[in-house]
């Protein structure tokens, strides 16, 4: 495929977040291009794709509007559904709530978005990695060969190091302890609780953060870690945690016995939050770009996609001079923006925590179902932050 010369939008990253941009733009009468570095879009898999029921998702964000997306997802993108979240504590204590939610095959549903982008009438690009960002001019290098392409507005939807972020100073403050690294293997021969999605805790396993064990249908699992670096052994790694939580953990281990690895999966997860700013005069970002993602529990699909939505339909609105290209600053900040800021606001206060089995144990014991619930949906319950307070100043 040979782009044109110029396009109105230009969109880098046919994730979630890309995809959902670049189909929005399109349905809104601009010329589109969807850029993806990615020979195979999906592939390699870089989440393990738990994502709730539509309903379920209106909670998460209450003041969202949700893309059409969401909400029709076909049937052949879902690998198994789950009716119950479950915690298990260090000591192996088991708490957990109602939720109705779907394993999506994140290889053909991200496909499933890139071609509804595709039918909206955007231009797709695969296999074509972008070296260099000079205002809205885009210089690429891949698969059909080496491209020189400009827009008048470019969104970023490139992940966590975003070229086109970087490139526009719309980058994140440093923050060792705000970048997660996601290691999961997906997994054949389990012996799981095919309606449950668990979530392990202990600082042997996953020191500051969790491991969870999400079913796939019949013997099939995905399992993983979601860890930080900075908080690492020496000389351990990811994989080194997974390997542990796997063959080691006293209740998933057993679980777990008897079975083999068919796919590595790994990626980043920005869980500091968003960047100052994501929006100047002539370029957007959206998704792990822009930090659109629920920390306390890295859930990251729905809200990319929100986040897609809204700079979609934003690029194409200044481009027929409706509104100002920054106007969408403020419409992600208000439709999901609280959510994530207090899902960050809770992660700090369960990092201290998480390095301590004991209190760790005491702050799933104390928290109710309900509470556990609202903490995934990025609220935070003024009995909960009391809670939090409370055992944070004792560990100090």
């Amino acid at each position: 495929m040979t782009p044109e010369d110029s396009y109105d939008i230009i969109v880098v990253g046919a994730g979630p977040a890309g995809s959902t941009a670049a189909m929005y733009a399109a349905e809104n009468d601009t010329s589109v291009l969807l850029i993806e570095k990615k020979k195979d879009i999906g592939v390699p898999l870089q989440c393990g794709g738990f994502l709730p029921h539509y309903p379920v998702l209106q909670e998460l964000v209450p003041n969202a509007e949700l893309p059409v997306t969401l909400e029709e997802i076909p049937s052949n993108c879902i690998h198994a559904t789950a009716s119950y979240q479950r915690f298990i504590a260090p000591n192996g204590l088991s708490k957990g709530f109602d939720v109705d939610a779907d394993a999506i095959d994140r290889r053909r549903f991200d496909k499933h978005l890139a071609k509804r982008a595709a039918k909206a009438g955007a231009d797709l690009l695969v296999g074509t990695n972008v070296t260099e960002v000079d205002g809205t001019k885009l210089f690429m290098d891949g698969a059909f060969g080496e491209f020189e392409v400009e827009g008048k507005v470019i969104i970023g939807a490139d992940g966590p190091n975003s070229i086109v972020g970087k490139a526009s100073n719309m980058i994140r403050d440093p923050d060792p302890m705000g970048t997660g690294t996601a290691f999961e293997y997906e997994l054949s021969g389990v012996d799981i609780d095919r309606e449950a999605v668990e979530m392990y805790f202990g600082k042997d396993f996953v020191p500051g953060g969790y491991a969870w064990i999400i079913s796939q249908g019949g013997d099939t699992a995905n399992i993983g870690v979601g860890i930080r670096e900075a908080l690492f052994e020496e000389h351990l790694c990811a994989r080194d945690y997974l390997e542990r939580f796997m063959y080691k953990h006293p209740i998933a281990s057993k679980k777990l016995e008897g079975a083999s690895i068919t796919s590595v999966v790994a990626g980043l997860v920005p869980v500091g939050g968003a960047p100052k700013v994501t929006a100047s005069h002539n370029t957007l970002i959206a998704g792990d770009a822009a930090g659109h993602i629920i920390a306390t529990n890295g859930g990251g699909i729905s809200t990319a996609m929100v986040g897609g939505k809204l700079a979609g339909e934003t690029a194409a609105e200044f481009l027929k001079g409706k509104c100002r290209l920054q106007e969408y600053e403020t419409r992600w900040r208000q439709q999901m923006g609280l959510e994530i800021k207090t899902a960050v606001y809770v992660r700090k206060l369960m990092d201290k925590l998480m390095r301590s089995d004991r209190l760790m144990t005491t702050a799933i014991k104390m928290i109710t179902p309900e509470q556990m619930k609202a903490i995934q949906c990025g609220q935070l319950p003024d009995p909960v932050k009391k809670t939090l307070m409370k055992l944070n100043v004792g560990l100090s």
